[in-house]
């Protein structure tokens, strides 16, 4: 399927169906979905540099755009960090990669999930959703054999929708699998 169909879908049926749903009297009102911001914490990056490179080139691979690393802000001397010090990786998608990226995440991602039920349906408060994902390995862009490590990641949906309703109706009408 074409990344042009989520965004086509989104015009086409989800729209309207907002529309309906809360009342809005035009389209600019719709909540939409601003951007998808993919990213991995990693502690253990301290002890191993290794650990970053690899993670980077995972993200980058799931994603599709290059992934950056997230530097450590101050000195923290329990936990062995250094300031500017790589601790973390991130992408943030927005267009047509975003809707790829949507699509696969809801069509061939979690369905991978052992023993899946659904994602949980807490939002922020602001209408916006984060997914935590505690392998990376659900995702058919990277292969099993070359893992040395197990890493999670959180996945943000930002969306411009004003309350937690909106917010959860838009991504429920993208297909994201909410437990019932």
């Amino acid at each position: 399927m074409n990344t042009a169909s989520l965004k086509k879908d989104y015009q086409e049926r989800i729209v309207p169906q907002l529309m309906k749903e809360f009342g809005y009297t035009t389209v600019m009102q719709c909540p939409k979905l601003e951007k998808i911001v993919l990213n991995q914490g990693l502690g253990e990056a301290v002890a191993d540099k290794k650990i970053i490179d690899v993670a980077q080139q995972e993200m980058t691979i799931i994603s599709g755009q290059k992934a950056v690393a997230t530097l450590s802000k101050k000195d923290i001397s329990n936990f062995k960090v250094r300031k500017r010090m790589p601790i973390g990786v991130r992408v943030t998608l927005r267009g047509e990669r975003m809707y790829e990226f949507l699509e696969r995440l809801v069509r061939v991602a979690l369905p991978r999930i052992r023993d899946f039920k659904g994602i949980n349906n807490k939002m922020d408060g602001r209408g916006n959703y984060t997914l935590g994902i505690t392998e990376q390995i659900i995702f058919p862009e990277i292969n099993i054999d070359n893992i040395t490590k197990l890493l999670g990641m959180n996945i943000t949906f930002v969306t411009t929708a004003k309350t937690d309703e909106e917010g959860f109706a838009l991504l429920r009408e993208f297909g994201l699998p909410f437990k019932k």
